[in-house]
Parts: structure tokens; C-alpha cells; sequence
């Protein structure tokens, strides 16, 4: 056993069924933030202790992180071996597990399996469990973010031992067409990253538009503003406390201009840009 891993743990409204917090909470004295039906059993106290046990069995390779979603801005409340992404207690929620949240697809699955995370330069193996009450509601996610670099560097010095033809033929491709070597391909578009902070998910989200468009937020008319908010929208990101107001901020518009964008996305009617 890997014993170098004592998670970080942090001392809480549950996401239901349309993707929205629950609106009431009472702060109790220690600093814990209760929903308005608790969850039977405690559940945070036994995956807190579940957070730092596969923390310590499989090693530092292996980052284990829970979730609460009562506060999806700072919804890390246990994290063992954290230097695998960097991340610390009251880091938010990815993009990837917005969307889930968005998407409803935790009612159909129970977890998703092997799908890619970015984490500087390192490309990570990630899996998620959705936490659910007695009645199907989301209330956390346990992920489990793997960093294979250290044994994929190995098997590339292994690799090089062999014959220099062998070692061409099967890691490369040769495209006749561009008359270019083409090594492993780049993570594709929309794998998972880590922020730590509401400003780096959300310029992680509105970068990557922006760029698509090759624009920044004050270069961009009415329309294409209205179509960025509403891509930001159905990604999850106003699901965030201060989103609004980054948001705004980043467009070059005000904090109103951005509700009434809202508003016309859930059916109310738009005034004039503001």
C-alpha cells in the first residue's frame, strides 16, 4: 500500500432532477453546509474516508477527488494526491461534469468510465461515479484521474531498445498526401481540464469560442454575444456563483445585458444591448 497520501478534506443544496441547486440552506455551527433533505446516512463523512483510502492504495499516480454539489464553485471537499492536477479544496467543477449535470446523463449512468482529462501537458485516464440520493437526485461525484506518464515514458524507453525500423513502423503513420510523419494525435476537443478557480473554468469555456471565432469578447457584435452566452448556458457555467458578473466582464458588456440574455433563453422576452 501506498501510504504517502492523506487526502485534504474539507468540513453543504443537492442538485435535483432539472440541473438546479437546491435554493434553501442552513450553515450549521461548525461551518457545514446542510441541504434541506440530508442525504440518509451521511454520505460525505463515509466517501470523505473512501476519498482517502483509494488515495492511499493506488498511489500517487492516481488523483481521487470528491465532489459536493451544493457548491459547484467550490465543490472539492476531499482530494488525495491533488499534485496529479494541481487542484486544492474548494477547486470548482470541471466542464466535463457540468455538462453531466446539464445533460442529465446521471439518471441513465451510474459512472463513466476512461475518458480524457488535460492537465498541463499531461493527458489523464478519468472516471467519474455519480453520488445519488434515495431517490435519484445528484448530490456528489467521486472522480479517480490517472496519470499513466510516468509508465508511458518507461515503455517509450523500452521501445527504443528495439530495431530502429521496428520501432517506426509501429508508433508512426506516413501520410503520403501531406508528406508528413504523424505521431499520436492530440487529446480531442472538449476532453476534461482542472481549474482551480471559477475564472480558469470559465476562460477555459470562452477562450476556446473566442478563438474559434478568432475574437475577443469587445470585438464581438450583439448577436455573437448572445450565441456565446447561450453555448456558455447550455455548458453549465451560469450553474456558478460570479459567473455572471466574469462573464459580463469578458464580453465587454454589462451584468444585465447578460440576464436578459438569459431570460430570453428561458422564454422571456429581450430588450436592447446594454
Amino acid at each position: 500500500m501506498y501510504e504517502g497520501s492523506a487526502a485534504a478534506i474539507r468540513p453543504r443544496t443537492r442538485i435535483d432532477k432539472t440541473g438546479a441547486t437546491t435554493a434553501s440552506r442552513a450553515e450549521r455551527p461548525d461551518g457545514v453546509r446542510q441541504g434541506d433533505v440530508p442525504m440518509p446516512g451521511g454520505w460525505i463523512q463515509r466517501y470523505m474516508k473512501l476519498t482517502e483510502f483509494l488515495g492511499s492504495v493506488l498511489g500517487p499516480d492516481y488523483e481521487v477527488v470528491l465532489h459536493d454539489l451544493g457548491d459547484a464553485d467550490k465543490s472539492i471537499i476531499a482530494i488525495a494526491n491533488g499534485h496529479v492536477s494541481g487542484r486544492t479544496i474548494g477547486a470548482p467543477l470541471t466542464s466535463v461534469a457540468l455538462q453531466s449535470i446539464v445533460n442529465h446523463s446521471y439518471e441513465t449512468q451510474d459512472y463513466r468510465l476512461n475518458y480524457v482529462g488535460v492537465a498541463g501537458t499531461k493527458l489523464l485516464r478519468s472516471s467519474t461515479f455519480f453520488v445519488k440520493d434515495e431517490e435519484g437526485r445528484l448530490v456528489g461525484m467521486l472522480c479517480i484521474n490517472f496519470d499513466d506518464s510516468r509508465y508511458r515514458e518507461l515503455s517509450d524507453r523500452i521501445l527504443k531498445l528495439r530495431h530502429p525500423d521496428i520501432f517506426v513502423e509501429t508508433n508512426f503513420a506516413y501520410n503520403e498526401e501531406a508528406a508528413t510523419v504523424r505521431s499520436t494525435p492530440p487529446p480531442a476537443e472538449g476532453s476534461e481540464s482542472f481549474p482551480n478557480s471559477l475564472t480558469e473554468l470559465t476562460d477555459h469555456l470562452l477562450d476556446e469560442e473566442l478563438r474559434s471565432r478568432e475574437a475577443s469578447g469587445e470585438r464581438l457584435g450583439h448577436r455573437d454575444k448572445l450565441a456565446l452566452v447561450e453555448i456558455l448556458n447550455a455548458k453549465g457555467i451560469f450553474m456558478m456563483k460570479g459567473a455572471v458578473k466574469y462573464v459580463a466582464e469578458k464580453l465587454g458588456c454589462s451584468q444585465t445585458t447578460i440576464y436578459r440574455y438569459l431570460n430570453r433563453m428561458n422564454g422571456g422576452a429581450e430588450g436592447g444591448e446594454g
